[in-house]
C-alpha cells in the first residue's frame, strides 16, 4: 500500500535582530515551540505515485497565536504537485500556540512532510 507520512520538524533557531523585529518569533529560550493538536496527512496524487516521486517537502509555517496556521512557504521543493498537497494539508493543522512571557505569540517553525511509497 502506498501512503504519505508526515514528520514535524520544528527547528530551533537563534533568531537575529532582524527576525525579532518581525511579527512572528522563532522558538528559543524565551519562545516556546507550538505543539501539534491535530495534523492532516497530505494527499499523495496517483500521478506522483506512478512517477515514483518520494521524498520531503520542507515548509516554513507561521503558527498564529490562536493555534491556526497562517502563511506557509515552501523552503525545499519536491515536485509542484506534491508541494501543493503539502501546503494544503498544512493549512488544516491545529496547534497549541507557542508562548512568550506566558502569552500566545505567532511563531515561525519549519515542518517537513515526507512522501513515501510503501
Amino acid at each position: 500500500m502506498k501512503s504519505a507520512s508526515v514528520v514535524l520538524a520544528a527547528l530551533l533557531l537563534v533568531h537575529s535582530a532582524a527576525a525579532s523585529a518581525s511579527p512572528q518569533e522563532r522558538p528559543s529560550k524565551e519562545v516556546s515551540t507550538p505543539q501539534v493538536v491535530r495534523e492532516y496527512k497530505p494527499d499523495y496524487p496517483d500521478s506522483a505515485k506512478k512517477k515514483g516521486l518520494r521524498g520531503s517537502v520542507e515548509l516554513e509555517v507561521v503558527v498564529k497565536k490562536d493555534g491556526t496556521v497562517g502563511d506557509v512557504k515552501v523552503k525545499k521543493s519536491l515536485d509542484a504537485e506534491l508541494d501543493e498537497e503539502a501546503v494544503k494539508a498544512m493549512k488544516k493543522w491545529e496547534f497549541k500556540p507557542g508562548t512568550k512571557d506566558g502569552k500566545p505569540v505567532d511563531v515561525l517553525v519549519d515542518v517537513e512532510m515526507t512522501f513515501n511509497l510503501k
